[in-house]
């Protein structure tokens, strides 16, 4: 873009030649060798399947609903964030996103106390997550409204369901969520088209897939020559808007996989203290929109004056270039597989196992 003058977004590519302290067993662990790899490098198939699932179903009308929740765990809680915000844009209609604990534990916090019906968008991967089962069921009970749920397997959080969108091509054997999150963003992103009657913005993610695949192909190297470089020890995302929520879920796989120091941030919040930690050993990440690229580029350019690395995701003029053509808020998950292989190949690069991370499970089942 023409605002853009002046901002040197290769800044990440002239930084990244420092020495590259790899554990001596990285040549040896194929990539191939891992669930995760495989989920991340053909989850553009399963993208297809949650287009067309959402373009199937029969939904409600959004004007029923004076307040729309969206909820899950973790990743999902990530999602929904990324979700609401979409949804309100969308529809003109208040959204919000809060963790299903929340829902569960403090309604009163949540619900608003109004005559219409609320609309609750459940989102799982498993469908089994305790606090998002246990959320839907007392919603239900409770009769505050219609259930919407996404997941990628039927199980006991559909019983719930009024609406039921399952991406069962989704399914993973690792336990960090990659081609699972991406397929719930891609159902909800166009659930959210069809709710605002946008049959326009639901064709023009059909190209979607196709951009994915091309992406992963042109950019992996560069991913995993970040991700593998172990002078780097801390990782910052930023994100506005719909892609706060990716920004959450980018650092949460860099967390879950790397063991390493992550935290998201709003583009401009990020000036407010955390700016402070902006050194040589930290990666900035940007997931650049239009409407605010002049403003998220200057924050960028800014922590590379500090001496970070910055590297900038975004339609046109960054670091990795999308050039989609698809509108720009229907295409936030082609911020998702460049990321995610940066904390694949960061977990071969520091002798992890990214198919199973420190202490955690697929699925959390909680005695409540």
């Amino acid at each position: 873009m023409n605002e853009l003058v002046g901002l040197d977004m290769s800044l990440a590519k002239t930084r990244i030649t420092r020495t590259n302290h790899k554990l001596t067993n990285y040549q040896t662990m194929e990539p191939t060798n891992y669930h995760t790899y495989d989920e991340i490098k053909n989850q553009t198939e399963v993208w297809a399947q949650a287009i067309e699932m959402a373009r199937a179903i029969s939904l409600p009308d959004s004007a029923r609903y004076e307040q729309v929740i969206f909820t899950g765990c973790g990743s999902t809680h990530y999602l929904s964030l990324a979700a609401a915000a979409l949804y309100q844009e969308l529809t003109g209609r208040a959204a919000r996103a809060v963790p299903a604990s929340e829902l569960l534990l403090n309604p009163q916090t949540v619900i608003r106390r109004i005559d219409s019906p609320t609309l609750l968008v459940a989102i799982s991967r498993s469908g089994t997550t305790t606090e998002t089962v246990k959320a839907a069921e007392k919603f239900k009970s409770d009769k505050r409204g219609d259930v919407v749920v996404i997941s990628n397997y039927d199980e006991k959080l559909s019983q719930f369901a009024d609406v039921n969108i399952v991406i069962d091509k989704g399914q993973e054997e690792s336990v960090a969520q990659t081609r699972s999150f991406a397929s719930m963003f891609v159902a909800a992103s166009a659930f959210c088209a069809r709710m605002a009657g946008r049959a326009d913005l639901l064709d023009a993610m059909c190209d979607l897939p196709c951009v994915g695949q091309q992406l992963m192909t042109k950019y992996e190297s560069f991913a995993e020559e970040i991700g593998g470089n172990l002078d780097f020890d801390r990782f910052y995302f930023l994100g506005s808007g719909m892609r706060y929520g990716l920004a959450c879920e980018a650092n949460l796989k860099m967390k879950e996989m790397t063991l390493t120091h992550s935290e998201p941030f709003h583009f401009l919040e990020f000036r407010h203290g955390p700016m402070s930690m902006a050194n040589q050993n930290a990666v900035v990440v940007g997931l650049l929109s239009d409407a605010n690229r002049v403003h998220e580029a200057k924050v960028l350019s800014e922590m590379g004056e500090l001496g970070a690395t910055v590297v900038g995701l975004g339609e046109s003029d960054a670091d990795i270039v999308f050039e989609s053509a698809v509108p720009e808020c229907m295409r936030g998950v082609l911020y998702l597989p460049i990321l995610q292989l940066m904390a694949f190949h960061r977990s071969l690069a520091k002798g992890l196992n990214p198919d199973r991370p420190n202490h955690l499970t697929a699925v959390v089942r909680l005695e409540l």
